[in-house]
């Protein structure tokens, strides 16, 4: 079983994550607008509750606008402009996008990659409300951007780049990320350094992404979705917390186990390809891994309530447990 979360000191990347919380409620009352219609006698009314919560929508996605790096692309933010365009540059590689941490100009790898995976779910299941209120293209634009980065942060199949910046030093500067002119430190994973929990995390995540961006832009899907089965394998060959592998990612984003990482990232795989390996890898590791029954809460270092809730639609799997699976497919 693994310990509780560590309290880190990332919190506004939880904000973030509360953002697509928010993203996922606002979608789901959005969805009662007929319910509304039907069951108020007063027409106004219900057109009230739905512009407040289609502009509690919009405000909310123009955090991740906010939080971009890189060479901005439809700029909705006047006082944002392009910034970190040389991240990666000295390994060759393209690593400007994704997005800061919070107020400082770090990018965590750990819980970037969580957003993305929330953020796809979000979109996988409310999309079509998004869509209603014209917020669809936005989000995945905004989903796009951070996976634009994980792909180009995995290079080779066992190398993932999960840090960008220093971050003792960057909480020692207060400074416009489009003023920066510093060194940015890159951090890897590799398999003498491995990183289980963050690898799974990311395949979790490029596995969810791919299915968004399935019937938009099938390259991109497929793209994902191979970087997604490279890095699920490299993250169950080399097994190893990425908090062990580098210590210094403990003040920050600690993780203290990669078990439901693997979960994750399995059960996300298997609704993506249909492979049933992915499925029986949970069936088999499910006992071991999770004590089913008894998930802490859900956040970017456990995602172990995520795993049961997210595959309960799929069919029996555990005997005598709370997870099932009847068929559900986002595919």
């Amino acid at each position: 079983m693994e310990k509780e979360p560590h309290k880190d000191k990332g919190w506004v990347w939880r904000g973030l994550i509360l953002v697509i919380m928010a993203l996922v409620l606002a979608a789901v009352l959005i969805s009662f607008r007929k319910y509304f219609h039907r069951s108020n006698s007063s027409e106004a009314n219900a057109h009230q509750v739905v512009d407040k919560y289609a502009n509690a929508l919009s405000i909310a996605m123009q955090f991740f606008d906010v939080q971009k790096s890189g060479k901005l692309v439809n700029n909705k933010i006047a006082w944002r402009g392009d910034s970190a365009l040389g991240d990666g540059s000295e390994v060759n590689l393209d690593l400007s996008r994704g997005m800061y941490d919070a107020g400082d100009h770090v990018k965590f790898g750990f819980p970037m990659a969580f957003t993305a995976t929330v953020f796809s779910w979000a979109i996988l299941e409310y999309g079509n409300h998004m869509n209603m209120v014209n917020e669809l293209d936005n989000a995945h634009e905004s989903l796009k951007w951070i996976t634009d980065f994980l792909i180009n942060a995995h290079p080779s199949e066992n190398v993932l780049y999960i840090q960008v910046g220093d971050p003792k030093l960057d909480h020692t500067c207060w400074e416009r990320p489009e003023e920066m002119t510093g060194k940015r430190l890159l951090t890897q994973v590799n398999a003498s350094y491995p990183g289980t929990d963050v690898a799974a995390e990311s395949a979790a995540a490029m596995a969810a992404a791919s299915l968004v961006f399935k019937a938009i832009d099938s390259a991109y899907s497929g793209t994902l979705l191979k970087h997604a089965k490279q890095l699920f394998k490299f993250a169950d060959s080399y097994r190893g917390s990425y908090s062990i592998s580098i210590p210094g990612v403990q003040d920050f984003y600690n993780s203290t186990g990669f078990l439901d990482e693997l979960l994750w990232a399995s059960a996300w795989l298997y609704h993506a390809t249909g492979d049933k390996s992915y499925l029986t890898y949970v069936s088999a590791n499910g006992n071991a891994f999770a004590n089913w029954g008894n998930p802490s809460w859900f956040s970017w270092e456990n995602k172990l309530a995520g795993v049961q809730i997210f595959t309960f639609d799929s069919g029996p799997i555990i005997k005598g447990q709370f997870l099932w699976f009847k068929g559900r497919h986002f595919n």
